[in-house]
């Protein structure tokens, strides 16, 4: 199937080339970085990586970022969209589990899910918030998910084809799994190994972490309502 890979990136110039030749030396060549007004290089990073790249003049959001994403996709038509972290945590041999059910078409969409893994050494700046969306999401729209906040996403045509994102923020996650109910798509999740180290989870709020873990939860599922 021909494998469209969405990289969105704010002030990623750490990371970035190392996620490209990544997802480059899995086989993945057909790759458009988002870059969300970064400030840094991740622009001229990208550019010099022979990947397609799509600019916001701002920073709009993650949720703007992936949209943009699915647009690109909409004009191009692959047969598969893959979301894939820019800040080095995922890594590109788990995309092939996410393509398996849709290549034996048992799912429209799969979601990579971090809390089905192996890794027993999960932080808690981020099981927390995982958590708190978990529970705001089957709350709200009745579908069960280990891992709302995953950023390792795939969608067949017929999915990506009917996702229109009202969401530019974090919340774009949650409803992704409203539209997934309204338009009847099958789910489904596997288990993927990510990968933590300190630069991957720099972007963590200030304080304690578990007092910034539940603020974070909290605010997620006050904009959920709002």
């Amino acid at each position: 199937m021909k494998t469209l890979i969405v990289v969105p990136a704010f002030n990623e110039e750490k990371s970035l080339t190392r996620v490209i030749k990544d997802l480059k030396a899995h086989g993945y060549g057909n790759i458009l970085v988002v870059n969300d007004g970064s400030q840094d290089k991740t622009k001229e990073i990208a550019e010099k990586s022979n990947v397609a790249v799509a600019t916001h003049v701002v920073n709009r959001g993650l949720g703007a970022a992936i949209s943009t994403g699915l647009a690109f996709a909409r004009e191009n038509n692959p047969d598969v969209v893959v979301t894939f972290d820019s800040d080095g945590q995922h890594k590109a041999e788990d995309i092939k589990k996410l393509l398996a059910p849709i290549t034996n078409n048992v799912a429209d969409v799969v979601v990579g899910s971090r809390l089905k893994s192996n890794n027993k050494n999960f932080p808690l700046r981020r099981l927390l918030p995982i958590l708190f969306s978990n529970l705001a999401t089957f709350g709200l729209y009745g579908l069960y998910s280990t891992d709302t906040t995953s950023g390792l996403r795939a969608f067949h045509r017929r999915a990506y084809q009917k996702i229109k994102l009202k969401s530019d923020r974090m919340e774009f996650s949650n409803e992704f799994f409203k539209v997934f109910v309204e338009q009847r798509l099958r789910y489904k999740e596997v288990p993927i190994d990510p990968i933590y180290t300190g630069y991957s989870l720099t972007n963590s709020k200030q304080g304690s972490e578990l007092f910034s873990s539940l603020k974070l939860g909290f605010k997620l599922i006050f904009d959920l309502l709002r």
